[in-house]
């Protein structure tokens, strides 16, 4: 089974940036966790700041992987594009997020990627990841 794990914009500064909301963990630290766990899952990892390098993403790789764990960041709320490309592919995507937005600002409150996806999974830290990748087996 082949599931990857996309990052989107400042999610390569996990460990460093609000680490009262986000921890002290690195992404890779806690990557190499997450394949520990589930040896029998292929897992990737591909993090990028660029709204059109994740949307190449997903189209590279939406009809060959056995899911998505994908966490966009800020484009969340903003990217009507990145929507699009979930709603184009034929492999399932859970929508992860750290922080649990509905206790943020209001304008987070809103996904253009909820109505695509198989589901979403907010507000349990890091171990929203494990629990994404946990629905695909």
């Amino acid at each position: 089974m082949k599931v990857i794990v996309i990052n989107g914009p400042n999610l390569n500064l996990q460990g460093i940036r609000e680490p009262e909301i986000y921890g002290n963990l690195t992404f890779e630290e806690y990557l190499k966790s997450l394949q520990n766990m589930f040896p029998q899952v292929e897992l990737s990892y591909f993090q990028s700041n660029i709204e059109g390098e994740i949307i190449d993403k997903l189209h590279s790789i939406g009809f060959d992987f056995q899911g998505v764990v994908l966490n966009a960041g800020a484009y969340t709320h903003t990217s009507i594009a990145i929507g699009d490309a979930v709603a184009a592919i034929k492999t399932p995507v859970v929508e992860v997020h750290i922080s649990n937005l509905a206790k943020r600002e209001d304008f987070r409150w809103n996904s253009f990627i909820t109505a695509h996806a198989k589901g979403q999974i907010i507000g349990f830290g890091l171990k929203g990841y494990q629990l994404a990748i946990q629905s695909f087996l």
